[in-house]
């Protein structure tokens, strides 16, 4: 397949390049600098600036883009940044496609678990609906923007969970702390985390790429786990104590909305459509990606 690829840059981006590779498919970057070599084109999204003939001939475009969700407090301003780099980067998209006479088949736009809102006691599946904060309506808007898309171009959007990775992610600040014994469950730690290793997440996703599925899809390990259990396993894999609970009325002063809606969250998701497209796990449970995490850490 030839792939369009903006966000390859980022930590699930750089891992779909690297797993499309292994496939030999083709994949031209979209940068916001100067193209520096033959896999690279420019393109402004801030600016809805695309040249359409960059997708023309593409079997696949694959949208990555978004500024980072949990890296700072969410102040007025910073949320405005996470919906318009959103939003502006599936709306450049989508209008390039709207502009060729052949847009490529497939559209594969992120999303998240936050479409469900922060707290839900009900099992997620993708008939569930759309919860509410900051990241429920983000996450509506973003879907929805992605279905602008010419309605012969098959729409898919992922909502990811947490990625478990020892270089980013959920765990990129928490690991350290870990291995130090410092780290520790946030609130009570009864709260569910979709979560997926994030070799799982570039499989789903490239699977979803040449799957028929479309529309929305969860992305997650069928295996579901609170906070406490996640860090506990953790904390045995590293081999570390993981007693220094995290309370709520910190996180909330410290991270405002941001710890509600995403370290304090409670989102029992599963992955029942790609689990019926036949998906196969390469970490299903904890107890296959606790040994996966560990390694990687130490590459």
């Amino acid at each position: 397949m030839r792939i369009v690829m903006s966000g390859a840059s980022g930590m699930i981006g750089t891992a779909l390049s690297a797993h499309l590779a292994t496939q030999g498919d083709e994949l031209i970057r979209l940068v916001r600098r100067p193209a520096r070599n033959t896999g690279e084109r420019t393109w402004d999204p801030a600016a809805g600036l695309l040249d359409e003939s960059v997708l023309d001939g593409a079997d696949a475009v694959v949208n990555l883009s978004g500024a980072g969700i949990g890296d700072r407090p969410w102040t007025k301003r910073r949320i405005k940044v996470l919906r318009d780099s959103r939003l502006q980067a599936t709306k450049t998209l989508t209008d390039a496609m709207g502009r060729l006479s052949g847009p490529p088949a497939t559209f594969l736009n992120q999303s998240a678990s936050g479409y469900y809102g922060a707290s839900r006691n009900d099992v997620l599946r993708e008939d569930s609906g759309a919860g509410g904060g900051v990241l429920g309506g983000l996450c509506v808007e973003w879907e929805h923007m992605a279905r602008t898309a010419p309605s012969t171009v098959r729409v898919i959007s992922p909502r990811t969970g947490v990625v478990l990775s020892p270089t980013g992610g959920a765990l990129g600040p928490l690991l350290p702390l870990l291995k130090l014994g410092l780290g520790g469950p946030f609130g009570n730690g009864r709260q569910y985390w979709p979560w997926i290793t994030l070799a799982d997440e570039a499989a789903a996703l490239a699977f979803l790429l040449k799957s028929g599925l479309e529309g929305p899809v969860n992305v997650c390990a069928p295996e579901s786990a609170d906070v406490n259990t996640i860090v506990a396993r953790l904390a045995k894999a590293f081999h570390r104590p993981a007693w220094c609970r995290v309370p709520r009325p910190a996180l909330r002063l410290v991270l405002g909305h941001l710890a509600d809606e995403l370290v304090l969250a409670n989102q029992r998701m599963e992955p029942t459509r790609l689990a019926e497209a036949g998906f196969q796990w390469q970490h299903p449970s904890l107890s296959d990606a606790m040994p996966w995490l560990t390694r990687a850490s130490r590459v």
